[in-house]
């Protein structure tokens, strides 16, 4: 029968839970807390590393990352130097999802302090394993209590009475420790694939400084390059004013600018659009395989590009994308260049500064590369690093997959719906 509870389990305030397990509020298991100390930024440079609010944003454990440093007396030291087992949060945040975001302190955190705005807290480790606590914060149950009492201003903050009085879901200290390690070892995992990520990217970046400037030849080709707009080597072509009148539930999809992701093109269902049917007068206005798409205006105008597949087709062009093809330089080739910094930086120049930044399809026709003697070269050069994107994107996926399990470890151990002994 729906709602029946599971031998084993119990009804509680907070849900049903295993019935050797306890819950209590956060503030019953803290022995210690404080606020951060107040340090004038112009002090910033030698002495002791010190961790802000922004900083908690960007972490998820106090490792030994570098943080900003500050000169602290001895008496300050002792008060507010982080040691390992230290939970500390933020008071206040820029969005309201990032409210309490709290960290844990490893080994490393030693001969850190934090600074204010954050506050460090100590628990009862007899009763309460701070790692476990520190997963437990991010359960569902915990960010609900958060969100519900968080307090919006010009930042949205928390009161301590408000973040200490946190339901806490209790198991046996072993179950605590088993189900932290279980976690620990999920985020070492991902961890590790985003060194891994950061290191290809590392690579790539290499990779393009080389080939793309014809400083590194690959094996076969020689001639000489040359820098020039790439206005002449291409077909631009923006596209159609589709009324949104005309939109139809199916059809021929619409690419429009916010289906123009970095590198890649977006068809979500909460932005997808139709157009009933492909008629004569549209008929150049058709996507292909291997067509290069820019979005040319919005906030991340150079940064919004993709090659069409057979996956994106059929398709159809809307205006403020740019359609490019050529018979003169491999659309792969020019791709890697409209992925680079050097493109951003040219948008950034050139775009128009009003609400919604825009940039022309003349704007793209001067944009200026290198380009080698032979469509061949290019086309080996694009080969090259579309396969180290590849390998990437791979890679990406891999820590999508992994957040996903963990995310799903998290739902399944931090309500005792799985156990671990």
């Amino acid at each position: 029968m729906q709602g029946e509870i599971k031998p084993g389990y119990i009804q509680t305030e907070v849900g049903v839970i295993p019935e050797d397990w306890g819950y209590d509020k956060l503030h019953r298991f803290v022995v210690e807390h404080r606020s951060g100390i107040y340090k004038k930024s112009a002090t910033y440079g030698d002495g002791c590393n010190i961790v802000g609010v922004a900083d908690i944003y960007g972490i998820s454990a106090v490792d030994g990352r570098i943080f900003n440093r500050v000169p602290l007396s001895k008496d300050e030291l002792k008060i507010f130097v982080l040691q390992p087992g230290d939970l500390l949060y933020g008071e206040s945040s820029l969005v309201r999802e990032g409210i309490a975001r709290t960290v844990f302190v490893k080994n490393g955190g030693e001969g850190t302090a934090f600074a204010w705005h954050t506050r460090r807290y100590r628990v009862r480790q007899q009763d309460l394993d701070s790692e476990y606590l520190f997963y437990f914060l991010q359960s569902d149950l915990a960010r609900q209590h958060m969100m519900s009492n968080a307090i919006q201003t010009a930042l949205t903050g928390i009161n301590t009475v408000a973040y200490f009085s946190c339901p806490v879901l209790v198991p046996h200290l072993s179950e605590q420790r088993a189900i932290a390690a279980a976690l620990a070892d999920a985020d070492k995992l991902i961890a590790a694939l985003e060194r891994m990520i950061a290191k290809k990217r590392d690579l790539k970046q290499a990779a393009m400084q080389h080939l793309l400037t014809g400083k590194t030849r690959l094996p076969g080709f020689s001639g000489e390059w040359e820098v020039k707009p790439i206005g002449p080597e291409i077909d631009l072509l923006t596209g159609h004013p589709f009324p949104s009148t005309g939109y139809s539930s199916k059809g021929i999809r619409l690419l429009r600018g916010s289906n123009v992701k970095r590198g890649r093109t977006d068809w979500s269902h909460e932005i997808l659009q139709y157009w009933p049917a492909v008629t004569s007068d549209l008929a150049r206005y058709e996507l292909a395989d291997g067509d290069l798409v820019i979005a040319m205006d919005g906030s991340l105008v150079g940064k919004s590009f993709a090659r069409i597949s057979n996956t994106d087709l059929p398709a159809l062009l809307l205006q403020r994308v740019a359609r490019i093809r050529s018979k003169k330089i491999d659309t792969g080739y020019l791709a890697q260049f409209v992925g680079s910094d050097d493109f951003i930086g040219y948008c950034d120049s050139v775009k128009t500064v009003t609400a919604i930044p825009h940039i022309s399809p003349q704007d793209i026709r001067n944009f200026r590369i290198p380009i080698p003697p032979t469509i061949a070269e290019q086309t080996a050069i694009a080969e090259v690093l579309s396969d180290m994107d590849a390998n990437l994107a791979a890679l990406e996926a891999q820590v999508a997959k992994a957040r996903a399990v963990k995310q799903g470890m998290m739902q399944e151990l931090l309500t005792g719906r799985v156990r671990l002994v």
